[in-house]
């Protein structure tokens, strides 16, 4: 169970300069399971999952696109073509996280950018992760990228793990390319962390470390990360763009729900902080931007 108890615990282990190896954003008891967005144009955005993104379809309808990796679903795409684009100032969505199992996944990824042309917006390296970034066809933001080992992550004095935004070293990642054609992304994606954007940093840390139950990891300027079982975090918070902003306005595209996945026993001490009723199915919440919450237990 997530408590202040095991988050204190966690941040004197980091103090004392430990950096435990097997530390994996699958192997937390509170992670992310699937994200759904609302889109205006399903095919075209789908197409766009698939082809650039990497992502194969699981289970398409008419009104429904459920896309994945392996038999994993990880994108939920929801057709509504009378929705209204998101404004980029509103809360919501601020990117959807593909995490990929080997450094050579991400090196294969980005020869696949390279080949289909496609954008990308910008290309980190984190200290604890290297990352790229680019927009779907509805300016849903999307990463890509791979963790590097925990036992190599630091951990300042204060318990937090250290996060910085770095030029990515391209042609070192060009090296661990296999050669092989690119077949889209491989069985072992998951979505490792889903970054959103908030109206306040304070509210967003009282609701998702607060209630929820994750655990600050570090602080960034404009931005909070938490995580469960010490992983680097699971919801990233942000004001970048939509400082002082409101609840979402009804009938928007963008994002339509975040999936947690939890323990039962976590799930069950979940709940009631929510004000929800657990079951066997789980139960669905909302942040304070109105933002979709559906919690299952793993």
């Amino acid at each position: 169970m997530t408590t202040i108890a095991t988050q204190a615990a966690g941040l004197a282990g980091a103090r004392a300069g430990t950096s435990p190896s097997n530390i994996t954003s699958a192997g937390a008891p509170l992670r992310i399971g699937a994200v759904a967005l609302t889109v205006r144009d399903l095919d075209r955005v789908s197409r766009f999952y698939q082809e650039v993104a990497g992502l194969r379809p699981i289970e398409l309808s008419a009104d429904r696109h459920q896309l994945g990796a392996g038999e994993r679903v990880l994108l939920d795409l929801r057709h509504d073509p009378a929705a209204v684009l998101a404004d980029r100032r509103e809360a919501g969505l601020f990117h959807t996280a593909f995490l990929l199992p080997r450094r050579s996944d991400l090196a294969d990824w980005v020869r696949h950018a390279a080949d289909t042309g496609v954008r990308i917006q910008g290309a980190s390296d984190h200290l604890v992760s290297e990352a790229l970034y680019l927009d779907d066809p509805e300016g849903n933001g999307i990463e890509i990228y791979w963790d590097r080992p925990s036992e190599s992550w630091g951990w300042d004095e204060k318990g937090f793990v250290e996060m910085a935004t770095r030029r990515l070293d391209l042609p070192g990642l060009a090296r661990e390319e296999t050669g092989r054609p690119f077949a889209g992304l491989p069985d072992g994606t998951i979505v490792g962390h889903v970054h959103l954007q908030v109206g306040d940093l304070d509210a967003a840390e009282r609701f998702y470390a607060g209630l929820v139950g994750f655990e600050v990891t570090t602080h960034y300027p404009g931005a909070t990360f938490l995580g469960a079982g010490r992983y680097h975090h699971h919801i990233g918070t942000n004001v970048w763009n939509s400082r002082g902003a409101g609840p979402r306005t009804a009938g928007r595209t963008g994002l339509a729900e975040v999936g947690l996945v939890a323990t039962p026993e976590l799930l069950a001490s979940i709940a009631p902080r929510l004000g929800a009723a657990a079951s066997e199915r789980g139960f669905v919440a909302q942040d304070p931007w109105g933002t979709s919450l559906r919690f299952s237990a793993a």
